[in-house]
């Protein structure tokens, strides 16, 4: 027998699993704190046999359970703007995730190379730009000057959205979209000209890398395509925040346009981080108004981040929209401890340690088990603004699910423990023996994760 009880006391997303001769409780305040617990409970029921399915009678030890989250915010990133995976794949994620208790799925849907989600006021954005000809491709990566010569689409319906974001709230996994601005935008460029800063006719673009193009943020025309695109957005998710990427914004089509620079002048703005922020204000107003928030890169706050970006034009005296939430990647951890000091909350994923795209000679298991979304030298009174962490899969170097699979699997689960357990209670050995077990579900899916005999080796280099 399971009994679900009900504690009003218990945290939210906390549980306590009971298991004695009498049956088995599972005790939490709400349906997620349930969730988790059934979770747990299938974690120490032997793996189904592969070929029939059929266990038999099975044994459970008896054992008592109370757990709760480290962080509220446990997320997995799956970039789609490069390489289109479907539904199946998204679904599987979701499985695997709930597996691991992670509950955001952060659902980074557009970028220079692709525009993968529908909006029917503007059908261009996925008749065109959900559409390239080609796709870089080799082991230069970057440098690469070879290409695939097979053109490469696909997109979301809105139809396909709902029952996605159904099949997610069913294992109580929120989706966070991404949609990117003012720049990683050529994708709808392509599809609509007048976006762009130059008005000029693109192609979507077959090579990755960070783009000159940057919407003209001048245009009220332009303007009024993102409130239009935001509207379709919010009526498609719940999620209470929508992330608006923000980050590798090249200013060089805003310093050569007449236009941005009139505008600039006209709002007394000083550089183009200020025009950045300034614009990014108007869209965190405008998601307020829909009584949501907003999340952007931490270029959002006017860092300098990269080589292609000088001092001067990444000053500024612009203040960011308080409520705004930064999502920390790259930069000196003094920068996200700055955010943290002046009030903003944080999702930490800083690439060295988080992103799944990197190596396993970059980034081994044990160093993704290592991660704590804690800046080194936050002050305690700042801890609770760091509100979680967030693994990446970027897709630039990612074509296949197989692909996919090998560089997601194992390290998801390293960083699902980051988000979840205390860091007094984590231990690297424990974690390498309880993934023997997952390894037999992901075998049972079909799941090409990368195998123990390499993942060892390259934590040995």
């Amino acid at each position: 027998n399971i009994c679900l009880k009900n504690d009003k006391n218990m945290a939210n997303e906390a549980y306590r699993l009971v298991i004695s001769k009498n049956g088995i409780e599972i005790i939490a305040s709400n349906n997620a704190g349930w969730f988790y617990g059934v979770q747990s409970l299938f974690q120490l029921i032997p793996a189904t046999d592969k070929t029939t399915g059929i266990m038999g009678s099975i044994q459970v030890p008896g054992v008592t359970i109370s757990d709760e989250p480290r962080f509220a915010w446990r997320a997995f990133m799956l970039d789609e703007g490069r390489y289109y995976k479907g539904m199946a794949q998204v679904k599987l994620l979701l499985d695997e995730m709930a597996r691991l208790k992670m509950n955001v799925f952060h659902w980074h849907l557009v970028d220079n190379e692709g525009w993968r989600i529908e909006i029917k006021k503007y059908p261009l954005l996925t008749e065109i730009g959900s559409k390239r000809k080609s796709s870089q491709i080799g082991p230069l990566k970057w440098e690469s000057p070879m290409q695939s010569g097979e053109p490469h689409e696909g997109f979301y319906t809105q139809k396909e959205i709902k029952e996605i974001i159904k099949y997610a709230e069913e294992r109580h996994i929120t989706i966070v979209p991404e949609i990117e601005m003012p720049g990683h935008s050529t994708a709808a460029i392509a599809a609509y000209p007048w976006l762009g800063t130059e008005k000029k006719r693109k192609d979507v673009p077959t090579r990755f890398g960070v783009s000159d193009d940057v919407y003209d943020v001048s245009d009220p025309r332009c303007l009024q395509f993102f409130t239009d695109v935001l509207d379709e957005i919010v009526d498609l998710f719940p999620s209470k925040v929508i992330h608006i990427g923000g980050d590798e914004v090249k200013y060089n089509d805003w310093k050569k346009s007449a236009s941005i620079q009139a505008y600039m002048k006209d709002n007394n703005l000083a550089t183009p981080a200020d025009l950045q922020i300034f614009f990014t204000n108007y869209i965190s107003h405008y998601l307020q108004s829909k009584g949501r928030r907003m999340m952007g890169w931490n270029e959002i706050l006017g860092h300098n981040l990269h080589e292609y970006q000088s001092e001067i034009d990444t000053k500024t005296n612009q203040q960011l929209a308080k409520g705004s939430i930064i999502h920390f990647w790259k930069g000196d951890a003094d920068l996200a401890v700055q955010a943290a000091g002046r009030g903003y909350e944080i999702v930490n994923s800083h690439h060295t340690k988080t992103y799944l795209d990197y190596s396993y000679d970059d980034l081994t298991l044990s160093r993704a088990y290592a991660f704590d979304p804690i800046p080194e030298g936050l002050a305690p009174k700042y801890h609770e603004k760091v509100i979680g962490m967030g693994c990446q899969m970027w897709g630039e170097w990612i074509p296949t699910v197989g692909n996919m699979h090998f560089m997601v699997f194992p390290r998801i689960a390293a960083f699902a423990e980051v988000g979840w357990t205390m860091k007094e209670n984590k231990d690297l050995g424990r974690f390498k023996i309880n993934l023997k077990k997952l390894e037999k579900f992901w075998e049972q899916k079909g799941i090409y994760y990368a195998p123990e005999s390499f993942v060892e080796k390259n934590e040995n280099k």
